[in-house]
């Protein structure tokens, strides 16, 4: 039997607040994944400040490409290709991945992949088991929640999305009004375990038939629930609110996703994005998944690879790379990319 080409591609991710650069074999398989983490200096912010994400990403992307081959014990010239986040994003972030993709792919005479972020969160699943097809993804991230169909490799129909905040965005908005230090996801995830469903927060749009998400509703019901009793000097009990909060946007996640279920028929559901490492959105789901759709397998992406990196755009690259996806050095980062949907 012969034995698969060993397919190399180097990867980088620059559209936020992590520089990554990674070498990926075979689309499944990661020789390095090296990630510079800007947390502890937007913390101070409260927040991703995209001038000062610009200024690390430039600092740290040649110290993180040169790290990342030595890792993988790998030159430039046993690359077959070179892939890059170049959307959605923020530009300035978006620009420094880029760049530095495109010089390598100049340099060294190396097929340009350009990929969609989110496309690289569907496919970090890839890293925990193999991706069947038809599937749904729910992508919950800090600037995007979506229900993604995929009909095939390197084919993507957004079904349903977020209307107004993200989940991940509602998380870090309540955990400022909780004095929870950026980013708030995982402390509220730790907090919900230790609390109950007291407060009863808005399900929002679960009645509407649809697949579309909104918690800008659950945001305002929880600041405005914090802001009365400071104002009748009321204690209220961190725990359970983080509890009814977090319960609120599993509920919503989880039924939106089984509706999307019914009418989409696949054979596996995906489960990535930032908001995908919440412990209790990924016991729910399971539990969920077990009783109504056993029949549908349940693929999460790693808990190490649900926050930005870019091992999970390798992955996705080899699957564009794969279905002849290129980009010329005209490429330029695109802010606000969405899916192509391919039909055929």
């Amino acid at each position: 039997m012969n034995e698969e080409k060993r397919e190399l591609i180097l990867a980088f991710e620059s559209s936020c607040d992590e520089t990554s650069v990674a070498v990926i074999e075979n689309g499944n398989k990661i020789l390095s994944n090296v990630i510079a983490t800007q947390i502890n200096s937007q913390r101070r912010f409260g927040g991703v400040v995209p001038e000062v994400a610009s200024r690390h990403h430039i600092e740290q992307v040649t110290i993180c490409l040169a790290d990342a081959l030595q890792r993988a014990q790998v030159d430039y010239q046993d690359l077959d290709a070179v892939a890059v986040t170049y959307g959605p994003g923020l530009v300035g972030a978006l620009l420094v991945g880029v760049t530095a993709a495109k010089a390598v792919a100049f340099a060294h005479n190396l097929p340009l992949i350009p990929v969609n972020h989110m496309a690289g969160h569907i496919y970090a699943a890839r890293f925990r088991g193999k991706i069947e097809f038809p599937a749904l993804a729910l992508l919950v991230s800090g600037g995007h929640t979506e229900l993604v169909y995929l009909k095939k490799p390197n084919s993507y129909q957004i079904i349903g999305e977020t209307r107004d905040d993200a989940a991940g965005e509602a998380y870090d908005k309540i955990g400022r009004v909780l004095g929870i230090d950026y980013p708030a996801g995982k402390k509220i995830d730790e907090l919900a375990h230790q609390g109950k469903d007291t407060f009863d927060f808005p399900r929002a749009m679960l009645k509407d038939d649809n697949f579309d998400f909104s918690f800008s509703g659950l945001k305002s019901a929880f600041i405005n629930t914090v802001h009365h009793a400071e104002q009748v000097n009321q204690q209220l009990n961190q725990a359970d609110l983080a509890a009814s909060f977090q319960q609120s946007v599993i509920d919503v996640l989880v039924a939106k996703t089984m509706h999307a279920l019914q009418q989409y028929p696949v054979k596996q559901l995906i489960l990535a994005g930032g908001v995908a490492a919440n412990t209790g959105l990924r016991d729910a789901l399971s539990a969920v998944m077990k009783k109504k759709h056993p029949d549908v397998s349940l693929l999460k992406a790693p808990l190490s690879l649900c926050g930005d990196n870019a091992a999970m755009i390798g992955a996705a690259g080899h699957v564009a790379f794969r279905a002849g996806k290129r980009a010329d050095l005209s490429l330029n980062a695109d802010p606000s990319l969405e899916f192509d949907w391919i039909t055929q």
